[in-house]
């Protein structure tokens, strides 16, 4: 195999063991401190599966490689709902919590039409990095003290088990190992989009994205195995959050110039990320659940991005079809059949609130 193959190789591997850690070590101490299941699905779990995002966008920031540090952002939202929701589901189908319904996904859609609003000048300053994260921090006080006042679901006794210190070596070896992982993926993405002429935000939305999606992959699927569909879900959506508040916006912080943000991202690729996002609000309401079919939904309009970043980029002759086949065809049928659902779920629960 070619040097850059093996690095994007053994990049994966040390930046899902490195996650591992992390997140054991990141739960544990949740569980010391009495932190109920949501909460550490979409801070302590969601975070630390998020880390690997947030070591490769800073260094790209830093290498000047401001298309990958995007790219990586951006394609790990839509990875993370179209294809990590949409297996989970297949797995089994996804209750969900009237506070994810009302409380979280519209906090990661107004998230992702704020850095599309930050973005509109063809930038994402230093200025727009830190607002971001500040409204990181604000966030995740917010979740703290939420799931502090519901109290933890173990008992007193139970938690007393769990070491402070071990879980804090497990961290920290976990976050070393992420960034040594972090930088052979970086220097194997770049060099493997130079080789092969492919864009470094081609590169940044597919490869480096689903890489340093992986830990959330892993994470969700085994959770919904379990039964744990909250971490499952808060995980996803917490990572998302998490992606545009502390991945883009530190990267825009230490960034030389901020993120330079290219007319295709612009005009395509973060209007999907919103769209992804906006779409997983009416799914959620027919029902309160993720049912299977909904899963291969977005596994299909994952396979469909895919397949459409592939033909632009080789400037295939069968694109020009491809798009007015999902323009015309699947997107107004999905819309119609989500329609349809949510009046479906309206009737149905009608009368029963009325009684």
């Amino acid at each position: 195999m070619p040097l850059p193959v093996l690095l994007i190789l053994g990049g994966l591997v040390l930046l899902v063991g490195g996650a591992e850690l992390l997140i054991r070590g990141s739960s544990r101490l949740a569980l010391r401190l009495g932190v109920p299941s949501l909460v550490v699905g979409l801070t302590v779990v969601a975070y630390g599966t998020s880390t690997p995002e947030v070591v490769v966008s800073a260094k790209a920031a830093l290498s000047g490689q401001p298309d990958l540090a995007l790219g990586n952002v951006v394609g790990s939202n839509i990875f993370n709902v179209l294809l990590i929701l949409g297996a989970s589901a297949l797995v089994a189908p996804l209750r969900v919590t009237r506070p994810i319904i009302w409380r979280e996904v519209p906090v990661m859609i107004g998230t992702s039409l704020l850095a599309w609003g930050l973005a509109l000048d063809g930038r994402i300053s230093r200025g727009d990095g830190a607002l971001l994260v500040v409204l990181l921090i604000a966030y995740t006080v917010y979740q703290i003290q939420a799931g502090l006042k519901e109290g933890g679901k173990k008992p007193a006794e139970e938690r007393t088990k769990v070491s402070i210190l071990g879980s804090l070596v497990s961290i920290a070896v976990g976050l070393a190992v992420l960034v040594w992982g972090a930088r052979w993926l970086l220097e194997g993405s770049v060099s493997l989009a130079r080789g092969l002429g492919v864009s470094e935000l081609i590169i940044g939305l597919t490869i480096v994205a689903a890489g340093t999606s992986l830990p959330e992959v892993a994470t969700s699927l085994l959770a919904t195995w379990r039964g744990e569909r909250e971490i499952a879900i808060g995980n996803v959506v917490g990572s998302n959050i998490y992606n545009v508040l502390a991945v883009l916006g530190l990267a825009a912080v230490i960034g030389p110039e901020g993120v330079p943000v290219s007319a295709p991202a612009l005009n395509f690729d973060i209007p999907v990320m919103v769209a992804v996002a906006v779409a997983c609000l009416p799914i959620l309401l027919t029902g309160h659940l993720i049912a299977r079919w909904e899963g291969a939904l977005f596994l299909f309009y994952y396979g469909a991005y895919t397949l459409f970043l592939f033909l632009s980029t080789t400037h295939h002759d069968a694109l020009p079809a491809f798009s007015a086949t999902m323009l015309w065809g699947a997107l107004p049928l999905t819309a119609m059949t989500l329609l349809v659902g949510i009046v479906q779920h309206q009737r149905a629960t009608r009368p029963a609130a009325s009684l």
